[in-house]
């Protein structure tokens, strides 16, 4: 028997061969994810281990927990902290660390590094160990800064040129006197890194004799641990906690690993979509080669063989498909895998030098993927064919399903529908987070169900086709009954193309909905007509929003300030306002009050009110974060948002209790609205600092749509991989159909039917099918993105449906071109066909 599965993988090389191919692209996608996602990984590990060598223990201060009405805080490390541990036995050098956000733009004005990699810190002393200097020497004094090395060769910086700089005030113009080297990760991400002088650094961010971090290096002699021993003896355990460089080195490593999980298993989610498409695949092959050879395999009945070695000889075909796929697929991952990698750097993004990295559990994986899924897909059409009596199988009984067995599988088709439905509705009366799991669950069975279903659902639906079939003629009518003829391959064909088309047009649902409810939001919230902020969504300097309320054609601005507060034993952020200003900048919706800020009265969201209990007029004790308590008067409850929301009180009552006040927002009103003018002139009034974003609300919503748009574009790049599956299950469903019907098509050209007609008639079956594939795809991604949208809108209240008519109609065309171009070599093949040949056909 084996010796016979091998004799006929051999025989239906051709036919097994897009099977191969839709297997192999499965197994491509998931062993090129494991490829790139542990080649980053690796990367940026290794990167930041070597950031950790001239680092044996790390002095931090302990976070001080929230207790009663004190306010959690981080305290600094003070100079003579760094004295007394610089004095600990043991200990070597001691580097004091001070940083934070810096941005660098380049000669043409622009933020180096995209905000959030945009770093600054201080050179200690002349010669800094952490930062070997290439070219240049240290800096010193105010006016000077030394920059990275690849920032330099990127922005086309050198010694002695000078650079635009901001911390969260005015624009800094430095001299760059000295260029070094670095293994920081966030250089290796792209971002940038400028060092000052430990004095200068000190005061730009705002932590004058202090430090964030002591940085020891162990005495010759000395181990990390011994060193962190005698330091955790010597310092005072309620300010300051010790980490061994060897620890911060697996911590960096640890969330490294946990960043990249995420698009690790994302990827990982639609190459398992791939794959599951492939299954459709894999089972109506081997359901149809079985179906060729139900007399060879009766015929090895009628001399001896069991049922269970007919099953056994299937599934060595799959073991033999599957390894061969599995094999290919791997050593197409790995070209995959590098070509991301570069993706990437042409993208514009820098990863950090490495080998590429393939683990045993890469080459473990695929093999497994590749069989396993293969194997799995055909053991239902070998134990079919196993089932058939020798006798049924030689006089072709077995060739139409019984009448049970269809009652069973629509009954439980629409068991499963109607689960799956069920569950869906009631996911989307839940809250947001608890609907998600249920919403998943409904979704999986309402799809099992509809697929199970699909054979019924043919014939209605590819019914409704008849009349304009008839346009066609006989080739027509003939294509209409060739997809009829056989339900169950239909629809195993059609579910590939409908479960990507699934996908496709729920997330197309999602994001322009989404995009909509986020554009009403601000329009309903927001009466300002720009927002000002960090580009890195830090703290912006108070000075911001005086050089802002000074400029000509201001109306009304407002500072938004938050603070951290005790109220009630728990942590609460206070939003800071211009109170005389804040009601010209938004559009607040009030349950009851009105907005009346000021002294000692507040207003409040709906959703903290009804946490703590408040209403209009309750009065509340708060502890602010000096320390000092004020009792509050709520004044008013409004409906909060993602933009406006929490405790709003007067800048003027919260500002005396912040020791360093900082803004994390402007809002700003001009006499002539959003104007481009008007943009220039808020720009150079804040010096066209590269830190700083003047956004109108038109910029606020095109920076997110173009968020959504980027993401769905590369949600529809990855779903590309399961349509070109579903395209190659439409050809091998179409050429194994073909062969099937060689005698009838050759009877065909017999009586009159030409080449010409013989195209048009499997062109046409193919045109049905994938469209019939796409009206379900298409049915149920609008039920999923509106149900999915039902639960977000517990989240959102200004969520409103939107369907892309316009793109789902191109949906839809695609299915079609899909049905068209899937059936070019399949009808060319079956016009080609010789007559007299195809009517000897057995």
């Amino acid at each position: 028997m084996f010796r016979t599965a091998l004799r006929n993988v051999s025989a239906h090389k051709a036919r097994l061969l897009m099977t191969v191919l839709a297997v192999m692209l499965g197994v491509a996608f998931v062993s090129g994810t494991l490829v790139f996602t542990n080649t980053i990984t690796d990367a940026y590990q290794n990167s930041s281990a070597k950031g950790f060598e001239q680092v044996d223990v790390a002095v931090r201060p302990r976070y001080q927990e929230s207790s009663g009405d004190r306010v959690g805080r981080t305290p600094e490390l003070p100079a003579s902290l760094l004295e007394r541990t610089a004095r600990v036995p043991g200990a070597g050098d001691a580097i004091g660390v001070v940083g934070g956000f810096t941005a660098l733009a380049d000669k043409d004005g622009k933020l180096i590094g995209g905000g959030f990699q945009s770093r600054g810190g201080n050179y200690w002393g002349t010669k800094d160990p952490r930062y070997p200097l290439r070219e240049g020497r240290a800096p010193h004094g105010a006016g000077e800064v030394a920059i990275d090395a690849e920032t330099a060769r990127r922005a086309g910086y050198a010694v002695g040129d000078t650079v635009r700089l901001s911390v969260d005030g005015p624009v800094l113009t430095p001299t760059v006197t000295g260029v070094f080297t670095t293994d920081d990760g966030n250089v290796a991400a792209g971002g940038s890194l400028a060092l000052f002088d430990t004095p200068t650094a000190q005061r730009l961010f705002g932590k004058p004799g202090t430090y964030d971090e002591i940085d020891v290096t162990a005495a010759p002699g000395t181990s990390q641990t011994a060193l962190k021993a005698a330091l955790d003896k010597a310092l005072p355990a309620d300010l300051v906690e010790t980490t061994t460089g060897e620890r911060l080195a697996d911590e960096q490593a640890e969330a490294i690993s946990s960043q990249m999980s995420g698009m690790k298993q994302g990827l990982l989610v639609f190459a398992g979509i791939a794959l599951f498409v492939g299954t459709f695949i894999i089972a109506n092959t081997f359901t149809m080669l079985v179906a060729q050879r139900t007399r060879e395999l009766a015929l090895l009945r009628a001399v001896g063989a069991s049922r269970r070695q007919v099953t056994r000889s299937v599934l060595v075909e799959a073991f033999v498909v599957g390894t061969v796929a599995g094999l290919t697929g791997l050593v197409a991952g790995v070209g995959i895998g590098a070509g991301m990698r570069s993706l990437m750097g042409a993208l514009g993004a820098t990863v950090p030098d490495g080998p590429l990295v393939i683990s045993p559990g890469t080459v473990a994986t695929a093999l497994a993927v590749g069989i396993v899924i293969t194997m799995l897909a055909a053991w239902l059409p070998g134990r079919r064919a196993a089932k058939i009596p020798p006798v049924a199988a030689m006089s072709s009984v077995h060739a139409k399903a019984t009448a049970r067995s269809l009652v069973l599988r629509n009954t439980l088709g629409a068991l499963l529908a109607v689960a799956g439905v069920t569950v869906v509705l009631a996911a989307t009366g839940m809250d947001g987070s608890t609907g998600q799991g249920p919403m998943g669950i409904g979704a999986v069975l309402l799809i099992i169900g509809v697929f199970v279903l699909t054979p019924l659902l043919s014939r209605p639906l590819i019914a409704a086709a008849a009349p304009l079939l008839r346009l066609f003629g006989v080739s027509g009518k003939l294509a209409r009954q060739n997809a009829l003829r056989n339900p169950r391959r239909t629809a195993a064909t059609a579910s590939a193309l409908m479960i990507g088309l699934t996908l496709i047009t729920g997330m197309t649902v999602m994001a322009g909905s989404l995009q909509k409810s986020i554009d009403k939001m601000a329009a309903d919230a927001i009466r300002a007509d720009y927002v000002v902020s960090m580009a890195n969504g830090n703290e912006l300097s108070p000075d911001v929003e005086r050089k802002i309320a000074a400029t000509e054609g201001v109306t009304a601005s407002s500072a938004l300030r938050n603070s951290p507060s005790r109220i009630g034993g728990t942590t609460e952020y206070l939003t800071g306002v211009e109170a005389s200003a804040f009601p010209r900048l938004t559009a607040l919706t009030f349950d009851s009050g009105a907005f009346e800020v000021g002294g000692t009265h507040v207003v409040v969201d709906a959703d903290r009110a009804e946490e703590h209990g408040w209403k209009t007029g309750s009065v509340f004790t708060v502890a602010y974060e000096d320390g000092a308590k004020q009792r509050l008067t709520v004044s008013g409850i409004y409906q909060g948002n993602d933009l406006i929301s929490g405790v709003i009180v007067d800048n003027a009552t919260l500002s005396p209790h912040i020791a360093d006040p900082a803004d994390m927002s402007v809002m700003v009103r001009t006499a002539d609205g959003a104007t481009g003018t008007m943009k220039d002139r808020l720009e150079k009034a804040l010096g066209s600092n590269p830190a700083i974003q003047v956004q109108s609300k038109q910029d606020i919503s095109d920076k997110i749509a173009s968020m959504f748009t980027l993401m769905l574009n590369m949600l529809y790049g990855l779903l590309a991989m399961a349509v070109i599956v579903a395209v190659l299950g439409v050809i091998n469903t179409l050429a194994m159909s073909v062969f099937e019907r060689s005698q009838e098509i050759g009877m065909l050209r017999a009586v009159g039917l030409d080449r010409r007609g013989v195209k048009r008639m499997v062109r046409l079956e193919s045109l049905v099918i994938s469209l019939f594939g796409g009206v379900l795809g298409i049915g149920l991604g609008v039920f999923f993105g509106w149900a999915a949208g039902e639960l977000l809108g517990t989240r959102m209240p200004t969520y409103e449906l939107v369907l892309p008519w316009a793109r789902m109609a191109v949906f839809l065309l695609l299915a079609g071109a899909v049905g068209v171009l899937a059936a070019l070599w399949p009808a060319r093949r079956a016009a080609r066909l010789n007559t007299l040949q195809a009517i000897k056909a057995a």
